[in-house]
């Protein structure tokens, strides 16, 4: 069987069932993830390392980690984190307390563009996209929707696993590997510069990825 076969054995995800997920897991978050979600600190490190973007969006801020990291890059950026989970965004709140002025905080769900004409310089995703299932290619066609001609688009996340029965266990926590990201990305936004790197030896693989989106 192939990967893209595979892959319809991902089950769908619904708006509800994440809310209960992340209902537990928020108050854990912090404290378990740092463990298996690499590359996250490396992303905002390469960020900081091209364009000085004036406005910032992260799809998927969870508790706010990456938004005080850039903010911590970009002092004087206005930056707004997106997150489904109304308990995530309390967590990024307590955060984020000390900055509210430069940080703004949005529950919704990335399904449509959060604004009518292109309003941002760099979009983030952060472990969010191989969650989204069904709906990661249209929360992308959003980010585009959003993004402005010439803007960033930084994207980390899990790409594969060659051990069937860790791709089984990653589809119950809601995450698909499958390899499916990288390349809608590329055709998307012509890389800057994109990376793969092991896990835990050949455990699995996850990527890094900038891209710029056509027309600046």
């Amino acid at each position: 069987m192939s990967h893209s076969e595979r892959a319809w054995e991902t089950p769908a995800v619904d708006t509800a069932t994440l809310t209960r997920y992340y209902r537990w897991h928020a108050r854990l978050y912090d404290a378990t993830r740092w463990s298996f979600l690499f590359g996250r600190i490396a992303l905002i490190r390469a960020i900081a390392a091209g364009p000085r973007p004036r406005r910032i969006l992260e799809i998927g801020c969870g508790t706010g980690s990456n938004l005080l990291r850039l903010h911590r890059y970009f002092p004087d950026t206005a930056i707004t984190g997106l997150d489904l989970s109304a308990d995530m965004l309390l967590q990024a709140r307590r955060k984020l307390a000390a900055h509210p002025a430069r940080i703004k905080l949005v529950q919704w769900r990335y399904d449509q563009p959060l604004n009518r004409k292109p309003t941002f310089d760099l979009i983030v995703f952060s472990y969010c996209l191989s969650m989204i299932n069904p709906g990661w290619e249209q929360a992308l066609e959003s980010a585009l929707s959003d993004l402005q001609p010439g803007g960033r688009l930084a994207v980390v996340d899990f790409h594969d696993t060659g051990f069937a029965g860790f791709r089984r266990w990653m589809s119950i926590n809601h995450v698909r590997m499958d390899g499916q990201l990288l390349p809608r990305l590329t055709a998307l936004c012509p890389p800057v510069t994109q990376t793969l790197h092991n896990a835990y030896g050949s455990g699995w693989r996850y990527f890094r990825f900038i891209g710029q989106k056509p027309g600046g």
